[in-house]
């Protein structure tokens, strides 16, 4: 097989993990906007769609198989296509936490919250913030760009800690939101995690531009 060949089948997994990503924003967006909301019928669109991103998954997983099956890569190919496969794990993963939003949406559609949401839904947006730039950074081999979306990770920790003690004092005065504030605990949680995987996948662009082990969350 030709060079050319393999840049153009090499392109074209970047332009699917590129529509995954673009997926994943999606699903994670439309959770947070169906908790904000209360859109039982938008946070079911989440949980259906969520089989389309685990198709993509399949796609992408056998895109790299192929490359590295059939064109014998280079070392440094040879990392993009593993740092890609790494990758569709975390978007899948990434999917699912939002697929658990929207669960809880649909759990507490009938429920007055106790709060208005501000900081869970500002979490969500930073959250696929990082996702797209995370992307973006490795197709373009961008290892600023990486470390400059995992710093936003900080961002999304002090928000983070910051729910948490604003919920335990919520509970505190008032047990019976003791069961919405466990939600929105599970919540957050579930945006930081996702944080962290986006995270990883910028430790990982950099390994694959400069072979050198970093550790973005210190």
């Amino acid at each position: 097989m030709t060079r050319n060949y393999f840049d153009k089948e090499l392109q074209e997994l970047q332009v699917s993990l590129l529509k995954m990503s673009s997926m994943t924003e999606e699903i994670l967006d439309n959770s947070i906007k169906a908790l904000k909301t209360q859109d039982a019928m938008l946070a079911q669109k989440v949980i259906d769609d969520d089989s389309e991103i685990d198709e993509m998954e399949y796609i992408v997983e056998d895109k790299c198989i192929k490359l590295i099956a059939l064109q014998s890569p280079l070392a440094k190919d040879l990392r993009l296509i593993a740092t890609a496969l790494k990758i569709i794990t975390d978007l899948e993963r990434i999917a699912d936490y939002a697929v658990d939003i929207a669960k809880i949406t649909l759990k507490l559609q009938h429920e007055k919250y106790i709060k208005e949401l501000i900081d869970i839904p500002r979490m969500g947006e930073i959250a696929a913030r990082m996702v797209k730039g995370a992307i973006n950074a490795y197709v373009n081999l961008d290892t600023e760009e990486a470390r400059e979306v995992a710093k936003l990770d900080d961002e999304v920790d002090g928000l983070y800690k910051q729910i948490f003690r604003e919920l335990l004092f919520i509970m505190m005065e008032d047990p019976r939101t003791v069961h919405q504030a466990t939600y929105f605990l599970l919540i957050s949680r579930y945006l930081e995690r996702i944080c962290d995987h986006v995270t990883n996948i910028c430790e990982r662009i950099i390994h694959t531009v400069t072979s050198e082990h970093v550790n973005l969350n210190d």
